[in-house]
This record gives structure tokens, C-alpha cells and sequence, in this order.
């Protein structure tokens, strides 16, 4: 499986905001149990939207001024950006077919 990539704060406006893509972002941090859970989640979506979609994690010790900017309280958080705005939010370690219909979601507006 191919690895989730770790945007920075520096990067999440060419890589979120800029995507012309629906944007997954996974709002996490390594010592978080229920994040850990999720990261193979992650990795297998990724690897099934890889053609319609981005999915990448912010690590919220690093990137403390992304976590504030959009009111992340608890992790893991789970941000759906299109266009660069804010479309869904879910938290917690949801399944694969629920962060799929997030993305299909976002594509059916498109279309």
C-alpha cells in the first residue's frame, strides 16, 4: 500500500486549498491511538480514489496553525476540502465505505 502523504503548513495551500480534486485531509498525530487505527483506512482509499481524488494527512503537532485555523478539538478529524473550502467534516475512525460516500459526495456535486 502506498503511504498517506504528510502535508505541511507550508504545502496546504498548493496541495488542499489549490487541488483541483476533492481533498481528503486527515488531522492526526502519531501518539494518537484511534489515528493509528485509521491510517491504513486511509492508505487503502487512497489507493481506490487515487484517479478522482486527493487523501493526505496534517500532522497537529507540526502544523498547531492549521489545527487552529479550522477548529480542530479532536483527533483524528477528518476535512473534505473542494475548491478550496470546507465541504464535510466527520471525526473519529470511520470505516471505508463512509469516507468513500464523503468523496462521492463531492464528485456528484461536480457532475
Amino acid at each position: 500500500m502506498s503511504a498517506v502523504d504528510v502535508v505541511t503548513s507550508s504545502e496546504f495551500e498548493s496541495r488542499v486549498l489549490r487541488s483541483a480534486r476533492p481533498v481528503l485531509v486527515d488531522f492526526y498525530a502519531d501518539w494518537c491511538g484511534p489515528c493509528r487505527m485509521l491510517a491504513p483506512t486511509l492508505e487503502r482509499l487512497k489507493q481506490e480514489t487515487a484517479d478522482v481524488a486527493e487523501v493526505v494527512k496534517v500532522d497537529v503537532d507540526q502544523s498547531t496553525d492549521l489545527a487552529s485555523q479550522y477548529g480542530i478539538q479532536s483527533i483524528p478529524a477528518l476535512l473534505l476540502f473542494k475548491d478550496g473550502q470546507v465541504i464535510s467534516r466527520e471525526g473519529g475512525a470511520l470505516p471505508l465505505a463512509q469516507l468513500k460516500g464523503m468523496i462521492e459526495q463531492a464528485l456528484a456535486a461536480t457532475a
